[in-house]
């Protein structure tokens, strides 16, 4: 991926002590008895056409992250500031605003797109909400979107179901990149389709920040694709973050033991080689 220019006087994302704990609730009146705190304490900044990847094992508290930054799910403490304005502190109205700003593409490229409508529809909605485009402005913005992510312009006439994951998958890009935002949210974009296609979609997403200056918050369990589209890369345990550093330091001189471990766990293409697996049996900071 792209690394963000020196010139940057300031990050694009800041995020500060970023808490997100779920209730616990038990017997018949439902009652909290105690929390889940699926994200405890986490900061980092993201530079203007930077992609920092945030990596770990699932139920580690990284999706959440990616969540409760777009304000999706409700913080329990903390402070976001995207472009020196805070998220948890706008209005309805300015939410909707800044929503324009910034977008998501989700781990599930079918669940995320809505079975009964065209995707056409699909990918124009985003237009119609923010009063972008209608009529024929907006289908030619639609069928331009959709050549530009690699399928054709009658596939806005055709339903999700007609199509593969990986093109599924880049349908919900190009109803994220419809808005034309800053920041793009990637929750495991690959992580539910076949190797082949993978590669596709990273390289869709290398071409599309190179063409349109995008930050995205790269979202994985997957170290050795982290290591292929992230600039830096931020190790997530236990809804903290462990370790963050740019991407060479981080791979081949991993400081924290957890990390260690992610590494240990990459597949090893040779069979003649043999690689000693690590084991990570608790938090040490």
């Amino acid at each position: 991926m792209s690394s963000p220019s020196s010139s940057a006087s300031s990050p694009l994302l800041s995020v500060r002590d970023l808490k997100t704990h779920f209730p616990v609730k038990r017997g018949i009146l439902q009652r909290t008895v105690g929390h889940v705190k699926a994200v405890d304490g986490v900061s980092f900044d993201l530079a203007p056409g930077e992609t920092l990847g945030l990596v770990g094992e699932s139920g580690c508290g990284k999706t959440t992250v990616g969540r409760t930054v777009l304000r999706l799910l409700p913080a329990t403490g903390g402070e976001v500031i995207f472009d020196g304005k805070s998220v948890f502190q706008q209005s309805a109205v300015n939410m909707r605003a800044l929503r324009r700003e910034m977008q998501i593409i989700f781990q599930d490229p079918g669940g995320s797109l809505n079975p009964r409508m065209r995707v056409g529809r699909l990918v124009g909605e985003p237009l119609v909400v923010h009063g972008l485009a209608t009529g024929d402005e907006l289908r030619s913005r639609v069928e331009d979107l959709l050549e530009r992510c690699g399928l054709w312009k009658q596939a806005a006439d055709r339903y999700p179901h007609e199509f593969s994951g990986g093109q599924r998958q880049r349908i919900g890009i190009a109803r994220a990149l419809a808005v034309e935002p800053r920041l793009i949210v990637c929750d495991e974009p690959t992580s539910a389709l076949d190797v082949s296609i993978q590669s596709q979609i990273l390289n869709l997403l290398d071409d599309l920040q190179d063409e349109f200056g995008l930050s995205y918050l790269f979202i994985s369990h997957d170290m050795a694709v982290v290591h292929h589209v992230c600039d830096r890369i931020a190790v997530m345990f236990n809804g903290r973050i462990v370790e963050v550093g740019e991407r060479d330091q981080v791979i081949h001189d991993p400081q924290h033991d957890y990390t260690k471990a992610l590494l240990s766990a990459v597949p090893e293409p040779d069979p003649r080689r043999e690689r000693s697996r690590i084991t990570f049996s608790g938090m040490r900071m």
